[in-house]
């Protein structure tokens, strides 16, 4: 298992950080500033909490004045690349946001993220300012540097993870639009990942506005359509018959509740239907397509074939979550059979209780197959 990222952050990165200041600017004193980076509670701290004790020693072992601090972070920002030097931008954050500091601040951030990323940094700028802050934006959105440009519509995005959410784009998603229109072909993946996964996020607000623009700028562009698709996929996910459409998958008789224009029949077998906590399941799905050309229309179906678990959550209720199992084209009347692994095991965006899950097989976002399995604790299965 893979290391916390808060761990980076150990002595020897912050007595080398130390070092490095004090190379920049003599008055530093390193061992003061690890001792106020690591002081109390600092083993419990988590990855964000950990970064703004590391902005607050920062700000306690650096000048006073906000720009003569910056000035001397300028001075060894190109050797700090990546992403443990988050806490660069958070500098900003945290000691430029007064009003006489604003020019120097933008200055800063679209410096800095081009080392790391003020995604998270420019968000309070944001909701303070957003007046302010949206011809900021759009002027960003024109910046010769990628990492600029993915500032713009990264930390403008209503539901950035790990990020403070925007509630005035979560709202009216609007002012924005003409910065992703700027953005709609970048040239850089980077970019254009972003400007996918801000569509995302204002799809799950304003799925109608995002159909609209997925529509409108479908077809005009390679590097467009790559944006389009990927921005439509939870909208894809909830099987939005405008989207499928759009995209070309097969759908079932409006008439057909249970999806049968599509399959005939579906099976799915579990390898255990008891599992401790952590264990793991194979799961044998097997889905008989229809094959009746007359009611298809097509001699090829496009489906999107999932399996989706209903986890149950710490209150009791269940939520669920679908795994993507094919994405392609199929023949009328083929047998599509396969097996896949699913663990039980924590992940930091997910933790599992115990009790019974339903295990289900999709279909173009219709329900085919359901089973159960139930999770119990280490050492208690029947």
């Amino acid at each position: 298992m893979a290391e916390p990222l808060k761990l980076m952050y150990d002595g020897t990165f912050l007595e080398q950080f130390g070092a490095r200041v004090q190379g920049a600017w003599p008055p530093f004193d390193p061992a003061a500033f690890v001792e106020r980076a690591r002081r109390d509670d600092w083993e419990q701290l988590e990855l964000k909490p950990r970064i703004r004790r590391i902005t607050e020693a920062l700000g306690a072992s650096l000048p006073t004045n906000y720009r003569e601090a910056l000035d001397i972070l300028y001075r060894i920002d190109e050797e700090c690349i990546g992403f443990p030097y988050l806490f660069f931008p958070d500098f900003v954050e945290v000691y430029g946001r007064g009003e006489q500091d604003w020019e120097r601040s933008m200055e800063a951030l679209a410096r800095f993220t081009q080392r790391s990323s003020a995604e998270f940094a420019v968000r309070p700028f944001i909701l303070e300012r957003p007046e302010r802050m949206i011809p900021q934006l759009l002027e960003w959105a024109e910046h010769p540097n990628e990492h600029v440009r993915r500032l713009a519509s990264e930390g403008s995005r209503p539901r950035l993870p790990w990020g403070q959410a925007l509630p005035i784009f979560k709202r009216d998603p609007s002012p924005m639009l003409p910065l992703l229109e700027k953005l709609k072909a970048d040239p850089s993946l980077y970019v254009r990942k972003s400007v996918a996964n801000h569509l995302n996020d204002i799809a799950k607000d304003h799925p109608d506005l995002v159909v609209e623009l997925a529509e409108k700028w479908k077809g005009t562009s390679p590097l467009t359509d790559w944006i389009v698709r990927h921005a439509c996929r939870t909208l894809i996910k909830r099987a939005d018959p405008r989207v499928m459409a759009l995209f070309g998958y097969s759908e079932a008789l409006p008439d057909d509740k249970q999806g049968q224009a599509l399959v005939d029949s579906a099976d799915l077998l579990l390898s255990a239907h008891e599992l401790p906590m952590g264990g793991e399941a194979e799961l044998q799905y097997r889905i008989q397509l229809a094959g009746e050309p007359g009611l298809i229309g097509d001699k090829k179906l496009k489906l999107r074939i999932e399996y989706g678990i209903d986890f149950v959550k710490a209150g009791g209720k269940t939520s669920l979550k679908r795994f993507l199992l094919s994405d392609r084209e199929f023949a009328i009347r083929e047998l599509v059979k396969g097996t896949r692994i699913h663990r039980f095991a924590d992940l930091t965006t997910r933790k599992h209780y115990e009790g019974r899950h339903a295990v289900t097989i999709w279909v173009n976002g219709v329900e085919v197959a359901r089973t159960e399995l139930t999770l119990v604790r280490a050492g208690t299965e029947s």
